[in-house]
């Protein structure tokens, strides 16, 4: 049975269902401020923190529980007489429950507090109370999460060391979190970015991570893998924020893929539509025309992007509504979906429609992996409309075939190594990825060229990396393709060069590997 507690809470959910039993049976209740006033207005006798100290709340509330006489009885070590002698030297009891959660610092950033009104909510006192109690688990059960209050009043007669123990970890994982929540917000606010999590500082030593769990997901890439979706808690966009308008509840697999594709759809400003399929984009359309655009990804692969999903950055109408529901689909990403659309793709009651404006604003300018033991962080790929320092060899490059060649390097950066993608006028028609030499990685994006574009004439081929030998260019050239983009950098440039001049080639050297793994 719990003898003396210690209440201090922002969060005051099912605090007076949970206290008023213990209360009944004998329990004090030390509380500070509005918690004492809340607990007092709702029936409980509550001794104010001021009482147990004998020195009043001072700095506007700064200063009122880091005083001995509270963490004396937080951090008694009962199995010393020492400790217990100092308890009663002065009049103090050990406290056996201990109930406090944090001032809110995540709901002020989602409210896009200014900077000093978010320090104000940085917790002093709360985060000591609970480590201290933490660490004396022992002898005293700390409660963090009212999510708690349940199985704990029913083991209050006698709750056992490990379900103490249990509640410690708790706490010792809330206030990381919480740290590393101010942490990513000071950091980002030194930079002047305004926004945690938009900027990741290389020079730090440490790098921690504030994630709250979205929700469980029914399974991993396999049935027999367990997965959880976390997020990034008060920021305005992300996957978390997206609505969903009908549909499956969506998967790991599904999440994987809408990160493929939003990753490229972000470097658009222009109408521009992404498939993908297995964590590749299979087909992207871009034209001044949002259905022409959507109609380009949908026949650039119409094989591949069977089953897969569609990443939109412009509202869903009417007319796209009809293109989309011409074939089996996972997810449909867009900005919005308008009242005539949704009709006509509710049919497909499995179809995942997610909506959301923000998501397509640029976020994170880094990426994290996960390695045995660690994990490896970067920042993101880049793609520089810069040409002038393009090195051409051949005719020079017009305005349609500049606006190609930009179009395609960040296609074949956005698809896994080693990658190859032929683009005319704002399509993929024909993508080669994830191949163990470059010369597959050609001969598959010329092959899905043949099959679903035959007639294509004109068509540029991108490399994510240089030509290590002409075989490859002989491939090309055999095609009929014209036009081959690479970053060059290969100890057999000159002998790819030359090769590609016999063969009446034109070459530009980008400059930039764009390798992804």
């Amino acid at each position: 049975m719990f003898k003396n507690a210690l209440v201090s809470v922002s969060d005051k959910t099912g605090l007076v269902e949970f206290l008023k039993p213990l209360v009944k049976q004998g329990l004090r209740v030390v509380s500070t401020g509005g918690t004492a006033k809340y607990l007092g207005e709702n029936g409980i006798q509550v001794v104010d923190v001021s009482e147990q100290t004998g020195f009043p709340e001072v700095m506007g509330g700064r200063v009122k529980t880091l005083h001995p006489f509270v963490h004396m009885g937080l951090l008694a070590n009962l199995d010393k007489d020492e400790d217990r002698k100092v308890l009663e030297n002065y009049k103090l009891q050990n406290f056996d429950l201990v109930i406090v959660n944090l001032y809110p610092f995540e709901e002020a950033l989602k409210t896009k507090s200014s900077l000093p009104g978010l320090i104000e909510k940085i917790d002093v006192g709360g985060p000591s109370m609970l480590r201290a109690a933490a660490k004396n688990h022992k002898f005293c059960t700390v409660v963090c999460d009212p999510h708690d209050y349940s199985w704990v009043q029913e083991k209050a007669q006698e709750i056992d060391l490990a379900s103490r123990q249990k509640l410690a970890a708790k706490v010792f994982a809330h206030t990381a979190f919480y740290d590393s929540l101010i942490a990513s917000t000071l950091s980002a606010e030194s930079e002047n970015l305004h926004q945690p999590f938009s900027h990741l500082n290389f020079e730090s030593s440490q790098f921690t991570l504030p994630l709250r769990k979205h929700q469980g997901l029914r399974y991993g890439e396999n049935p027999h893998q367990k997965a959880n979706w976390y997020s990034f808690p008060g920021i305005p966009f992300g996957f978390s924020e997206m609505k969903q308008k009908q549909g499956k509840e969506l998967s790991y697999n599904n999440l994987l893929d809408l990160e493929a594709g939003l990753s490229l759809n972000q470097e658009f400003s222009e109408p521009v539509a992404v498939a993908v399929k297995h964590n590749n984009p299979c087909g992207v359309g871009l034209d001044k025309d949002p259905s022409l655009a959507l109609k380009k990804a949908l026949t650039a692969d119409p094989v591949s992007v069977f089953g897969g999903i569609i990443i939109f950055n412009r509202p869903v109408r009417q007319q796209e509504a009809v293109l989309l529901n011409e074939i089996f689909l996972e997810c449909v990403l867009a900005p919005a979906f308008d009242d005539e659309a949704l009709e006509i793709l509710s049919k497909k009651k499995n179809l995942r429609l997610l909506e959301s404006e923000k998501i397509f604003k640029k976020a994170n300018d880094w990426e994290v992996k996960t390695i045995f033991g660690g994990v490896v962080i970067q920042n993101k790929d880049a793609f520089n409309a810069d040409i002038s320092q393009w090195k051409v060899f051949g005719p020079a490059v017009d305005k349609n075939l500049e606006q190609d060649i930009l179009f395609g390097e960040k296609i074949c950066g956005s698809l896994k190594s080693n990658s190859i993608a032929l683009v005319k006028n704002g399509q993929s028609i024909g993508l080669g990825m994830g191949q163990v030499n470059r010369v597959d990685a050609v001969e598959q994006a010329i092959k899905r060229m043949k099959d679903h574009h035959p007639k294509a004439e004109g068509a540029v081929l991108i490399s994510d990396a240089f030509f290590p030998f002409p075989d490859s260019i002989e491939i090309i050239a055999r095609s009929g393709i014209k036009t081959v983009v690479q970053p060059g950098g290969s100890l057999k440039d000159q002998e790819v060069l030359s090769r590609s001049k016999e063969l009446g080639l034109q070459m530009v050297l980008t400059g930039t590997r764009h390798f992804r793994h």
